[in-house]
């Protein structure tokens, strides 16, 4: 700046034209000429505005409370523009529009006569869903208290034997998706003689059970190999996938506010995660970001997951595969994501646990790459794997991995001055059932690696040989679309005139057949999660569809008229997808779940 002749600047400026600086020299002491000036200008305004107008020491409360305010509605301005900039212009709007539709239809639905009506028509639906929900029988003892005299313990075997025989879904002919991941009879007598050894065992207790306390890290270790972990990676069993996802929210929420200092929380997942995270950021009091996925692929829109990072976000979530469609999500470009803006992410890989592990090992799909989604991308800081379902472990057993033991301790519970002495523990529980770890480690052992990847291969075979049907078959291909590219055990698909057919009134159907498929939603769909148990039914499986498609069909041509949903899980999920009726299916999911404690 000292070699800058002034005189030459100005040289040429004549009144009424502008300064137009010829170098970079010029215009650095023209910005700071120009800064020097604000500066100038703000001290007098600020000086009159404040400190001259009101006496001390008024004015400089007055101060504070402008700037108090002016950082409230920066704040604001800059949350909004964050979301806008991550949903767009049109999905703001869009999304403005439906709560406005909501709230309309609230106080609609408020007025007494239509709310009269309402209320007499889920009565309606409640007390059939209880009749249909509560299963009893004449026969079983009633006991809604505990019984003055104990009971003799054959007597309570008899009943148990009893109990068993009402009226339920047959899962053991392998017509129910998913549901029951059932790894042959010789493994459940192994698991219930593992289960009676350690049927008083505690993991909250390590000194009173040191043999729970070594399975438990030794199963930890097995999963953590089979998904490619660092030496330095660590993890802790679980109750199940949901509460893996709780304490990942829980451990990047932590993990935010102790190192990044962020207060806010933020997570950016796909609209395909699984409710688990939903939950965790309800709990955990965090805001989630629900992405949309590729029209095609069904994998998550990374450019929307882009345009949603900022600085409040804790955590980024893909799946491996998801629930609903059977999908991997590009697990690779949102490790790269992660890496870039230094933001854990956790793989849910709950339901492809030993399936989607073993893909690569077992060559299930020959010479196909499998993409990555373990710990072999570098973004990648924390994976959940259910043991439970294809690893074939007793229910309430799942694995919650990562990378770094510090993102671990987040998770961590712990009370140094409680009155009862230092309590810490690594989950949500406190006492947990030790035998169900002892039963999960017997079966890891007892199938073993080779057991896993032929049990993946002939899952996935099977899955493969139904999707291939769906696209290829005659009838099939005229009316269904195959979900994405599916390449693990889930299988999910739709019609391709989805205002035409109705879903839901195919799966009532094929329903009455004795198969139990899930019913997926936006879009309508139907999925069905391959099992051991299906293998040897598929040719019965595709008979029944074909047959359940034609049936349907053949009946809409009779009547000769468009999609009018007629059962009962169309009629579900038809007010479910209403802007204007969804408050209602939040009040049947509630008498749901009331009912399932009712005596």
């Amino acid at each position: 700046m000292e070699n800058l002749d002034i005189k030459s600047i100005f040289a040429n400026k004549y009144y009424g034209t502008p300064l137009m600086p010829t170098n970079l020299g010029e215009l650095v002491f023209y910005l700071r000429l120009q800064f020097g000036l604000f500066l100038h200008n703000s001290q007098i305004w600020l000086t009159t505005t404040y400190l001259q107008s009101y006496e001390f020491p008024f004015n400089y409360l007055v101060l504070l409370r402008d700037v108090f305010l002016l950082y409230i509605v920066t704040h604001k301005l800059l949350e909004i523009w964050t979301h806008v900039r991550g949903i767009g212009v049109y999905g703001t709007f869009h999304e403005l529009f439906n709560d406005v539709r909501k709230r309309v239809y609230s106080i609609i639905f408020s007025f007494p006569p239509i709310r009269h009506k309402v209320e007499k028509e889920l009565a309606e639906v409640v007390a059939k869903m209880e009749k249909e929900i509560i299963k009893n029988d004449d026969e079983l003892l009633q006991l809604a208290e505990i019984p003055e005299q104990g009971l003799d313990s054959k007597l309570v075997l008899k009943e148990l034997d009893k109990l068993q025989d009402l009226k339920h879904t047959e899962w053991a002919n392998g017509r129910v998706s998913g549901a029951v991941y059932h790894g042959g009879e010789d493994l459940l007598e192994l698991q219930s003689s593992a289960y009676y050894k350690y049927s008083v065992a505690n993991q909250l207790h390590p000194d009173v059970f040191p043999g729970v306390r070594k399975m438990e890290s030794e199963i930890v270790s097995m999963v953590l190999d089979i998904f490619n972990a660092p030496t330095s990676a660590c993890g802790s069993t679980t109750s199940g996938g949901t509460e893996s996802l709780l304490l990942t929210g829980l451990a990047a929420r932590e993990y935010g506010k102790r190192f990044k200092g962020i207060t806010s929380p933020e997570v950016i997942a796909p609209v395909t995660i699984h409710a688990g995270i939903e939950k965790a950021c309800y709990y955990f009091g965090m805001k989630l970001h629900k992405v949309d996925v590729d029209p095609k692929t069904f994998k998550v829109d990374l450019s929307k997951v882009k345009r949603l990072i900022n600085g409040n976000t804790v955590l980024l979530v893909g799946s491996a595969p998801n629930f609903p469609h059977g999908i991997i999500d590009d697990i690779e470009g949102l490790s790269k994501l992660a890496v870039k803006y230094k933001i854990p992410l956790h793989v849910d890989a709950c339901l492809g646990s030993f399936i989607v592990s073993f893909l690569e090992r077992s060559k299930v799909h020959g010479d196909l790459v499998i993409p990555k989604f373990d710990f072999r991308l570098a973004g990648v800081t924390s994976i959940s794997c259910d043991t439970h379902k294809y690893g074939f472990a007793p229910k309430g057993s799942s694995i919650i991995m990562y990378r770094d033991p510090k993102l671990r301790e987040c998770q961590y519970y712990i009370s140094s001055d409680w009155t009862g002495g230092m309590y810490g523990s690594p989950t949500l529980a406190g006492s947990r059932p030790g035998a169900l770890m002892v039963g999960c480690w017997s079966t890891l052992i007892n199938i073993g690696k080779e057991g896993y990847e032929k049990s993946c291969k002939e899952i996935v075979s099977t899955s493969m040989q139904f999707k291939k049907v769906l696209k290829q078959d005659e009838t099939f291909q005229k009316y269904f679309e195959v979900i994405g590219d599916p390449i693990a055990s889930v299988v999910s698909f739709k019609f391709i005139d989805s205002k035409k057919f109705n879903i839901y009134d195919l799966g009532d159907i094929i329903g009455k057949r004795g198969w139990h498929f899930s019913a997926l939603q936006n879009p309508a769909a139907l999925h069905f999660a391959f099992t051991r148990l299906t293998i040897p039914v598929l040719d019965d499986l595709i008979t029944d569809l074909r047959e359940s498609l034609l049936e349907y069909t053949n009946k809409l041509s009779v009547e000769n008229t468009n999609i009018k949903p007629t059962g009962e899980v169309a009629a579900l999920y038809g007010v479910a997808g209403s802007v204007s009726t969804r408050g209602l299916a939040d009040r049947l999911i509630v008498a749901f779940i009331d009912t399932l404690y009712k005596v």
